[in-house]
């Protein structure tokens, strides 16, 4: 995810900047969908997961929301 918010920001233009910041949003979502199935699977406590998990899905909403404004602001 950080790899590909850095480079949307780096990005040129603003195409490519909403292009990678969808990159990292699913990146977001795999990431979340591995540390459901790693608690799924008991290779993760259900106390590390809470202090994981909403890490991962504010992350997703802060990069859907960058997203979404940058979108109205073209």
């Amino acid at each position: 995810m950080g790899a590909n918010v850095e480079e949307a920001i780096g990005g040129q233009s603003k195409a490519d900047f909403i292009h990678k910041l969808a990159i990292a949003y699913k990146e977001a979502r795999e990431t979340s969908y591995w540390l459901r199935l790693l608690k799924d699977t008991d290779y993760l406590t259900e106390k590390e997961f809470e202090s994981i998990h909403p890490d991962v899905e504010e992350l997703c909403r802060i990069i859907g929301s960058i997203q979404k404004s940058t979108k109205n602001n073209s």
